[in-house]
């Protein structure tokens, strides 16, 4: 079993690779990427430096907010902390394209989005612009304008 110092370490390090790969400037002295990961993730920063200085683990409400920010599951992030294992939050496969149903029920938006691993904040917005885009989309013009004019 890891002791808290290890799990502390490994887990900063996973989340300065995430801030990095979302372009959080944590490397030069004045780059703000703590102050702006914090911001984003609606926590203090505090909180995030207590962590990149591997003082201490985040709590459940700023691991939700680092994970909002850097656009990663909280499952990920919980796992990551090691708060809690894989057995514990098991995850639902993703349907390959191959077992995509033919003449049956189609997904939903919103099991789309789950299924895509669209993050919680940003699943509303997804389900809204899958939606135009299913029924032809808002503010498209009507197909028989279109060739109306294309006739003249």
């Amino acid at each position: 079993m890891k002791s808290d110092a290890e799990r502390i370490e490994e887990f900063a390090g996973w989340v300065e690779g995430a801030m990095r790969a979302r372009g959080y400037d944590i490397d030069s002295p004045r780059g703000g990427g703590r102050t702006k990961l914090a911001e984003d993730a609606g926590v203090h920063r505090a909180a995030v430096t207590r962590l990149l200085q591997r003082q201490s683990m985040p709590d459940l409400d700023t691991m939700r907010g680092l994970a909002r920010a850097l656009g990663v599951p909280v499952r990920d992030v919980l796992i990551r902390s090691g708060k809690l294992a894989e057995e514990d939050l098991p995850q639902t496969p993703a349907p390959s394209p191959a077992a995509a149903p033919t003449g049956g029920a189609a997904l939903s938006a919103e099991q789309a989005a789950v299924a895509l691993g669209i993050p919680e904040h940003l699943r509303a917005a997804f389900v809204q612009i899958t939606e135009q885009l299913r029924v032809g989309g808002a503010g498209a013009p009507d197909q028989r304008e279109t060739d109306g004019r294309a006739g003249h």
